[in-house]
């Protein structure tokens, strides 16, 4: 049991394995939050002691103590309109115009298993594994009953938490706000960090100092998009990788977010993560019930590693689903930076005859295969095979590589639609557009209407038919641009901001439908690499392509970031061409393996032009990667570096019974006269003897993790590490 109530004091505690999560309602029905941390056995209620602090108001209810204020305590789920002038969590306009929500406790419930979210992804978990409380507040001058629903994972110290709203009254309410989280921190000192970045550099992580006012992350794309990713960490100052306390927040969401943090006049946080509100308003009628999507919350006190291990395995574990959600990935070549769009049958296949000759056990033809494509200016939304590139249909081409002892694998970009392209010709009001203004253009292209059932009906149908006209073992999902011009027909004017979020329902709806009509396809994300590299998009598709950048060393740094939450199996990683397409730059191919393999991982180019010599390197790459496949996306990850400061990157796979440790890295730069550098390992069995596989040596684990291990000496730019060890028997 890992919730515990005592209802004479109005206590709510939520314990994990290391966490312990409290709560209070009080005497007047305000639910408080009390702390999130470690473990203290103890109401934490004795911390909150309060003064008069001048302009912050006091509930009626309090009377004549100017020391309870709205605006000073911490609150469970803060709402606009009743004296905090902090930022709040959610917010509406009733009826008669006034934008007050006032939210008392009314009761709770307590059941055993995770909670669901109707037409939303969430973290899943059977009865034995979870457990799921749900406190119930009503607004004290209206019908409006909040749901606070909280997902416990005990053992891996997890607290899922989302909102559902319900109108229980005879009017119509609207929501200009309703965020996932809102979750005060009273006590200590914070910097928060974020995953800035832009295409081909995504999570990009930047730490600072909490300034007094507020911060924020977010996204108004349309998308969680490349430029800020829908995760924070709060960290005290001294916090490491493996010291001090931190939490980490995921929201499971693909569109537009924002994360907001305030530093208040008493020095405490406030962190609120959620719909982006800039793009969110809703009416919600009598009757009806509005969901948000979830947040992931953990906490460590023990530094930032643990508490990567904790998203990584959650997400892994208990996001995403399906065959492929613990199986071995294939090794695949993508053939995009090969042939861009000039392709036909006779090179492909010469692509692929290479490759299965090498070792690949999947061809995925990118795209340029369907309708008029010759470039990315028309075809978009065609989905039907191009015969003058394609001769005789996928179904030939499929089974001439299956021939080969290959499977085959297909992109789609199923959002979009090019204006020069069939579908558009026969329905332009299917694409998101103002009808009174010309629509901004992305890539050439428009974007479909989701929240149109049609839409999403001409899209499954689409897609169904191709996978059903061939042995089609792998869908590539792609998405290459932001969104604006929001305005549907679907809709009527005064609902008109509640697309983007009804976009996103309308998108996990077809993917939830075509992920379980063919779940024998592994579903890869995408957009434009990186820009929706979420754990909403997880839930359906196990892995996504990290990001269009493929170099080997902007990939340490890009996968570096990535790391901090989501786990190495979901990272797409392929080893291009050089000079690389995306910066010109020149990297061993021993470098661009280490680095792609840690992800799931494969090849962007075409394996003819290799000299013999790199094509016997491929070979002996994909037998290493086969061999080490189950180490690097089961066994426990460690960064071992820092690559945005430091002269490498190094990282470190580590099994579950610690015996078996793979040290992979870069060595940027090569300085005349210089020692070779150290790094120390983590996560070994002290007493136990690890042999390394490359010259034999036998060290024992205290000394590796103690003392650590010199990395080879380095001759050029971009030099791989490569460390197996084993525990002698």
């Amino acid at each position: 049991m890992s919730i515990f109530i005592n209802e004479k004091t109005g206590l709510f505690q939520i314990v994990t394995e290391n966490t312990e999560y409290q709560m209070k309602a009080d005497k007047y029905g305000v639910l408080k939050h009390l702390w999130y941390g470690g473990k203290t056995g103890c109401d934490m209620e004795y911390l909150l002691n309060y003064p008069d602090v001048g302009f912050s108001g006091n509930i009626y209810d309090a009377g004549n103590d100017r020391t309870y204020s709205l605006d000073t305590l911490p609150l469970e789920y803060a709402c606009e309109g009743v004296g905090d002038y902090r930022i709040t969590a959610a917010a509406a306009v009733h009826s008669d115009g006034s934008c007050a929500l006032d939210l008392r406790y009314k009761g709770y419930r307590i059941s055993k298993g995770k909670y669901g979210i109707k037409g939303l992804p969430a973290v899943y978990a059977d009865e034995n594994e979870a457990e799921t409380l749900e406190i119930i507040l009503k607004d004290n001058c209206s019908d409006i009953e909040v749901t606070l629903k909280y997902g416990v994972l005990p053992k891996l110290d997890i607290i899922t938490r989302c909102i559902s709203i319900a109108n229980n009254g005879n009017e119509p309410v609207i929501f200009t706000k309703a965020a996932s989280l809102c979750l005060d921190i009273p006590q200590g000192s914070w910097e928060w960090i974020h995953f800035h970045g832009r295409h081909t550099l995504e999570r990009q992580i930047e730490r600072m100092p909490l300034n007094h006012g507020i911060q924020e992350s977010s996204s108004t794309r349309g998308t969680s998009s490349h430029q800020q990713n829908p995760t924070v960490l709060l960290c005290s100052p001294d916090c490491t990788e493996t010291a001090g306390s931190c939490i980490g927040a995921v929201l499971m969401y693909s569109g537009s977010f924002q994360t907001k943090l305030q530093l208040d006049q008493l020095e405490q946080v406030r962190l609120i993560v959620g719909i982006h509100p800039d793009l969110f308003r809703w009416e919600l009628k009598p009757s009806e019930v509005f969901d948000t999507p979830e947040v992931i919350l953990s906490y460590s006190g023990s530094g930032m590693e643990a508490l990567s291990h904790n998203f990584q395995k959650v997400i892994r574990e208990h996001v995403c689903r399906g065959k492929y959600k613990l199986s071995e990935r294939p090794v695949l070549i993508n053939n995009w930076e090969a042939t861009y769009f000039d392709f036909d049958e006779n090179k492909i296949l010469k692509i692929a005859e290479q490759a299965a000759d090498l070792g690949v056990d999947m061809l995925v033809l990118d795209d340029g295969w369907f309708g008029k494509r010759d470039d990315d200016c028309s075809g978009l939304g065609d989905w039907f095979v191009n015969e003058k590139k394609i001769g005789g249909g996928l179904g030939r081409l499929a089974e001439k590589i299956k021939g080969m002892g290959m499977k085959f694998g297909l992109w789609f970009e199923p959002e979009m639609v090019s204006e020069d392209s069939e579908l558009y010709r026969a329905h332009p009001e299917w694409a998101i557009q103002i009808p009174s203004k010309k629509p901004v253009r992305s890539r050439y292209q428009l974007v479909l209407d989701m929240t149109n059932p049609e839409v999403r009906e001409y899209i499954f149908e689409a897609i169904s038919n191709i996978l059903n006209s061939a042995d089609i073992s792998y869908v590539k999902w792609d998405m290459n641009r932001s969104i604006c011009d929001w305005h549907t027909p679907c809709l009527p004017a005064e609902n008109q901001g509640e697309m983007p979020h009804r976009y996103i329902l309308g998108l996990y709806e077809l993917l939830e439908r075509l992920t379980n009509a063919f779940p024998d396809v592994l579903f890869e994300g995408c957009s434009g690499g990186g820009g929706r590299f979420d754990a909403g998009m997880l839930y359906y598709c196990p892995q996504i392509w990290c990001s269009d950048d493929t170099d080997a060393f902007e990939r340490t740094k890009i996968q570096y970031g990535t790391s901090f939450f989501y786990p190495v199996s979901a990272v797409g990683a392929h080893i291009s061409a050089v000079p690389g397409h995306q910066t010109g730059r020149i990297t061993p191919i021993e470098t661009r393996a280490v680095t792609a393999m840690a992800g799931s991982f494969g090849y962007e180019l075409d394996l003819n032009t290799l000299s013999d010599g790199e094509k016997q390197k491929v070979k002996e790459q994909i037998v290493r990667f086969k061999q080490d496949g189950p180490l690097i996306h089961n066994g426990l990850y460690y960064r071992l570096s820092n690559p945005m400061t430091d002269k490498f990157a190094v990282w470190e796979f580590v099994s579950e019974n610690r015996t078996d440790v793979l040290v992979n890295g870069v060595i940027f730069r090569t300085e005349p006269n210089s020692r070779q550098y150290s790094i120390k390992l983590r996560g070994l069995l002290p007493e136990a003897d690890y042999r390394l596989a490359e010259n034999g040596k036998v060290y024992k684990g205290s000394a590796l993790m103690n003392g650590g291990i010199l990395l080879p000496k380095s001759w050029g730019d971009y030099v791989p590490v490569e460390m197996h060890f084993t525990v002698e028997v």
